[in-house]
């Protein structure tokens, strides 16, 4: 059995261009209703050859994460706008129309 890390690592590899996930989402995707901060600490630890589209993940709210995840505090936000991620104007996500539904919604 794969351990939740490899699960994590799976998962998130599917998020689509132009959709993002949340910590909790991904934790429910893998039955694991309350498993956002390890979710968390699985992306913290993703390994860099992987190459996973960890800008994708973010909070509930939209909110983006904290400048030392990425380097830079306007790093994932540049990412997340070029694959056409739209922000309201406190700086959150639109999660009505970005929020993945999970594997069966790939095409954006």
């Amino acid at each position: 059995m794969e351990d939740f890390f490899t699960r994590v690592y799976k998962l998130v590899a599917q998020i689509p261009r132009g959709k993002v996930a949340t910590y909790g989402q991904i934790g429910n995707l893998l039955g694991e209703s309350r498993g956002a901060r390890t979710v968390g600490w699985a992306m913290k630890a993703a390994p860099k050859g992987l190459k996973l589209p960890c800008h994708r993940v973010v909070n509930i709210k939209g909110e983006l994460s904290p400048s030392f995840v990425f380097g830079d505090k306007d790093y994932q936000r540049e990412l997340l706008i070029k694959e056409g991620i739209s922000f309201n104007e406190k700086g959150f996500i639109n999660m009505k129309k970005h929020l993945w539904m999970g594997s069966e919604d790939t095409n954006g």
